[in-house]
C-alpha cells in the first residue's frame, strides 16, 4: 500500500485557490462547550492512491477533458475539523477517497477495466479559519463485502494525521461491516455513520472530524 501523499508548495497553492467551494458549501454548527467524541481511527485500505489525477480538487464528479461527469449519485460532503473542545483545527488538509459508482478504485492494483473515467476517485482541500471543508462527489456504494465507505485522511498543522471511514446510515451491510464494528465504543461507532439527506442538486452530507483520539 501507498502511504499519504507529502503536499507540495504547488499542491498547497492549488488547495487554497480551491477552498472556494468549501466556503460555499454549509457548514455543520459551532463549537459546544462540553468534550466532543474524537473521531475513531480507521485503515487506509489497500487503495489509497498508488498515482494521483491531474485534477486533483475537491470536486470529485468532473475531470477536465473527461466525457462527461461521473456516475452515480451527486453528494456534497460537507463538515467541520474539530479538536475534542470544538476549536476549529484551521488549515488541516483533508482527503477523501473512495471507489466509483461500478466499484472499482482508481489504483493499479484493482481490477482492472471498467472505471469510470468521469470520476475523480480522490479529492483533496483545505479546511478554513472555521475548520470547515466540503467536497462534491458521490454517493458512495458498497465494495466486495465492505458497505458504503467514504475513506478520509486529514492532517492537522503541526500534528498527526488522522485516517478514517465516514459510512451511511441506514446501510444494511453496516451491521455485518467487519471494520465498522471493530470499533468498539458505540459512541465512536456512531461518530462515523452520517444520515443523508436531500438537497437541491445533490444529497448531502455533514460529517465533523474530532481530532484527539
Amino acid at each position: 500500500m501507498t502511504g499519504p501523499h507529502p503536499l507540495t508548495r504547488r499542491a498547497v497553492g492549488r488547495l487554497v485557490a480551491g477552498s472556494a467551494l468549501a466556503a460555499a458549501l454549509p457548514l455543520s454548527p459551532g463549537a459546544v462547550a462540553s468534550p466532543l467524541v474524537a473521531t475513531p481511527r480507521q485503515t487506509a485500505g489497500p487503495f489509497y492512491p498508488d498515482r494521483f489525477p491531474d485534477d486533483v480538487d475537491n470536486d470529485l464528479t468532473v475531470i477536465a477533458g473527461a466525457p462527461g461527469p461521473a456516475a452515480g449519485t451527486p453528494l456534497r460532503l460537507t463538515g467541520r475539523v474539530l479538536d475534542t473542545g470544538g476549536r476549529a483545527v484551521r488549515g488541516s488538509v483533508v482527503e477523501i477517497w473512495q471507489c466509483d459508482a461500478q466499484g472499482r478504485y482508481h489504483h493499479s492494483t484493482d481490477r482492472p477495466g471498467g472505471a469510470d473515467a468521469g470520476f475523480q476517485g480522490f479529492g483533496r482541500t483545505l479546511a478554513g479559519d472555521d475548520g470547515g471543508y466540503g467536497f462534491r462527489t458521490i454517493r458512495p456504494v458498497a465494495y466486495g463485502s465492505r458497505t458504503p465507505h467514504i475513506h478520509v485522511l486529514v492532517r492537522p498543522p503541526g500534528g498527526d494525521p488522522l485516517v478514517t471511514q465516514m459510512y451511511v446510515a441506514g446501510e444494511p451491510r453496516n451491521a455485518t461491516d467487519g471494520i465498522l464494528n471493530a470499533i468498539r465504543d458505540p459512541a465512536a461507532r456512531a461518530a462515523v455513520i452520517v444520515p443523508l439527506a436531500q438537497g437541491a442538486d445533490a444529497l448531502t452530507a455533514d460529517f465533523d472530524i474530532v481530532l484527539g483520539g
